[in-house]
Order: structure tokens, then C-alpha cells, then sequence
């Protein structure tokens, strides 16, 4: 946010930040889900209500065909609250594909390379953004940053069997992450917040993540104790852990690339503080 928009009384940089999410989340809509489309993944978090919304705008002529799968309780309820068709990504049939997918973000790089998980969804978010054949993530104009681990500093999240936790953490730190520490429960709550699927969240913070043009620029990657990685190292290290069930950065191709089991997205919308809309990536379909 740039020192004007800094200045601004609190409410109003709320209210900047809403209209933002909003408007990337009607054009992605506009842009991303055609009429002729049957099956549509919803993701989670604050961006997506604008999703659901822009979706349902288009009205039931449109929508009655179609069937949304969510990524967890929150979209669940957005999609019966706006009347839509829900199903779920475990009745999907071997081999089907959902047409697109819509999500959040926590971070986005200038690769399209993602953080996301501080929702503690990321395992959900990742089965069904990777069963679509293009996911378009939605975002505000201040997830977007050169690298990822530049503005979000919580920590990569990864989500974890709570018998490794302990094994994990001191696996980090000898990766050079400094601080990462199990997520705690809500207030009120003792003791680590626990996923839908039973697991703990650990955050672990790394250096800004190197992008393979950085080593044009003579930026590397040192040894492992540094704590300086690329993106695609730094996730095959991470999912390759024991007890590391899944980990909030979505990396590698997108579904321009490959037919199926893409991570990235094949483009990012975002809202910026203007009142426009930047699109990285692929544009409309």
C-alpha cells in the first residue's frame, strides 16, 4: 500500500481493499467461467465471497447447470447461501476435470508461484485447484510482490501429522527457516489449531524465494542451512519431509502447460488501489 493509501483513515483503506477483491473477482468471473461450463471448483477465504457473488449475478439461466465444489466449510456455505449447485470434489468422477477453479491467495510472485494456506485449507485448496483444468486466482493489490515471502511473513505453511511436528520444526531450522513455530488455536482455544483432515498447520518462515531469473542477475540459491531457496527447491524439499502431508506454495506448471494437476494458476486477477483491475497471465478464455 502505497504512503497516500497509508494515510487514509482506517475504514476507508477497508473499504479500498473490499472494492478491490471485488472488482478482480467479476472480471476473473467474466473473463474464466463460460456459459458453457458444468463443473466449477470454489476456493476459500475473504476474496472468494466476491466470487460467489459475481457467480451469481449471472443468474440461475446460467447456473442451474452447473455444479460447484468447494474447498471447505466456508465455500460450502457461500454456494448453498447464493442457491448454487453443490457437490464435492470426492464424488467426482476418475478421470473428470473440473472446467476452472476460483481462489484466493496469500501471496503471488511475479512467476505466479503462490503462498497460501493462512486459512489453514491448503490441502483442500490444492485437490481441487490441481482437478481443474485451469485455476484463476483472485487477489487484492497487496498480495502481489516480486517474491514470495516479501510482504507475507507468517511463514510458508505446512501442513503436518501432529506426532511429526517436533521432527519437522527442527528439520526447518536446519533449512535456515528462523521462527517457525506451530499455529496456535484460535483465541480462547488451548493448544494448536487442527485442519479438517485431523493435522496441525507449522509456519515457517524462509528468505523472499529465488526465481529462476534471479540467477541471471548472479542471485543463487547457497547451501541448505542458509535458508535461501528458489521456489521449486524449497517445495520438493518441504513435501519430501516425514510427516508433511501437504504445503501451502503452488508451484511448478500451470493448466496452459499441462493437461492435469496443475498448481499454478493460468492467470491472476487483482484489484488494485485505483479502482483497476491488473491481470497477470493468461487473460480472458
Amino acid at each position: 500500500m502505497s504512503t497516500s493509501e497509508s494515510a487514509l483513515p482506517a475504514q476507508e483503506q477497508a473499504r479500498l481493499v473490499e472494492e478491490s477483491k471485488r472488482l478482480a473477482a467479476f472480471q476473473a468471473v467474466k473473463d474464466h467461467l463460460l456459459p458453457s461450463y458444468t463443473k466449477i471448483g470454489i476456493g476459500s477465504g475473504s476474496t472468494v465471497v466476491y466470487v460467489v457473488d459475481a457467480i451469481a449475478a449471472l443468474g440461475p439461466a446460467i447456473t442451474k447447470s452447473m455444479t460447484f465444489y468447494p474447498t471447505g466449510a466456508q465455500s460450502e456455505e457461500l454456494i448453498e447461501a447464493a442457491g448454487l449447485n453443490l457437490a464435492y470434489i470426492s464424488k467426482l468422477p476418475s478421470g473428470t476435470q473440473l472446467d476452472v477453479a476460483f481462489d484466493g491467495a496469500d501471496e503471488v510472485d511475479d512467476d505466479l508461484n503462490l503462498i497460501k494456506g493462512g486459512g489453514a485449507c491448503l490441502w483442500q485448496e490444492k485437490i481441487v485447484a490441481a482437478a481443474a483444468k485451469k485455476f484463476v486466482c483472485v487477489a487484492d493489490f497487496r498480495k502481489l510482490s516480486p517474491r514470495l515471502g516479501t510482504a507475507w511473513k507468517k511463514g510458508i505453511p505446512i501442513e503436518v501429522l501432529p506426532m511429526a511436528a517436533p521432527r519437522v520444526l527442527d528439520a526447518l531450522k536446519q533449512m535456515g527457516s528462523h521462527g517457525a513455530r506451530i499455529r496456535p488455536g484460535l483465541p480462547g482455544k488451548a493448544g494448536a489449531i487442527v485442519t479438517d483432515n485431523g493435522m496441525w498447520i507449522i509456519d515457517a518462515p524462509f528468505a523472499p524465494l529465488l526465481l529462476p531469473k534471479d540467477s541471471e542477475k548472479g542471485l543463487h540459491a547457497e547451501n541448505e542451512s542458509s535458508g535461501v531457496w528458489t521456489v521449486d527447491a524449497l517445495a520438493d524439499r518441504l513435501i519430501k519431509l516425514p510427516g508433511v502431508a501437504e504445503i501451502g506454495l503452488f508451484y511448478g506448471q500451470s493448466g496452459l502447460e499441462v493437461a492435469s494437476g496443475a498448481q499454478k494458476p493460468v492467470a491472476a486477477y487483482f484489484g488494485m488501489a485505483d479502482g483497476s483491475v491488473e491481470v497477470r497471465g493468461a487473460g480472458a478464455s
